[in-house]
């Protein structure tokens, strides 16, 4: 199989962690967004969205980074990524889909304008942006908190939710996002962040950035 990738993006860091976890063979082809490859007709004939991630296994072809995920799950269930029981994947597409609407695009804004900007040379951080994002994030770090109480990980076992959630914190610590107040959270992301699947996802990412 072959993914599509661009270190920096966190949809690519989820497929990754969720390949590395389930110890997926992949071959990783680096697609320069900044240069320009994802609108090269090549690429776009794999995605016209001209977006990362995309998979290839044979000729089958997949883009959005949870429908590869979720891909990559199915051709390993026996490693429980995905719960077999209907009420415990209801509750894993729930905490999927509240990361993806609610707490990922606030939290990534927030880390966009206290270190993306700089990293990249794309401008001054907007301050009325960042006070609205960091109150939007404070709101649903809460939700989250209560979520983990006296729990591992989000339903109890390790999930394709936990690793979705966990991208929405790759930049935490560069934007200086603090979750002194959030033990569970605190202690849930670092639990994850020590998995070995997860440094290895996270690795390019940090020689990209020099950290």
């Amino acid at each position: 199989m072959r993914l599509y990738n661009a270190n920096f993006s966190p949809n690519a860091l989820r497929v990754r962690a969720v390949a590395f976890e389930l110890g997926a063979d992949l071959e990783i082809i680096e697609v320069d967004v900044f240069k320009g490859d994802n609108r090269a007709a090549d690429f776009l004939a794999r995605n016209p969205n001209a977006k990362v991630p995309v998979l290839e296994d044979g000729d089958f072809v997949l883009w959005e980074s949870r429908a590869i995920c979720a891909y990559l799950a199915s051709l390993r269930p026996e490693a429980g990524l995905v719960p077999a029981d209907p009420k415990s994947r209801g509750l894993m597409e729930q905490w999927a889909w509240w990361q993806a609407i609610h707490l990922g695009p606030a939290m990534q804004k927030l880390s966009f304008e206290l270190f993306l900007k700089e990293k990249f040379g794309m401008g001054e951080p907007d301050a009325a942006v960042i006070e609205a994002e960091r109150k939007a994030s404070d709101q649903f770090l809460d939700v989250l908190e209560q979520g983990l109480a006296e729990k591992d990980w989000i339903l109890g076992t390790l999930s394709l939710a936990d690793l979705y959630l966990a991208t929405t914190f790759m930049y935490r610590r560069q934007a200086g996002i603090s979750l002194d107040d959030r033990p569970a959270v605190a202690a849930w992301i670092e639990r994850l962040e020590a998995r070995e699947s997860w440094q290895k996802a996270m690795a390019p990412l940090n020689a990209t950035l020099g950290l």
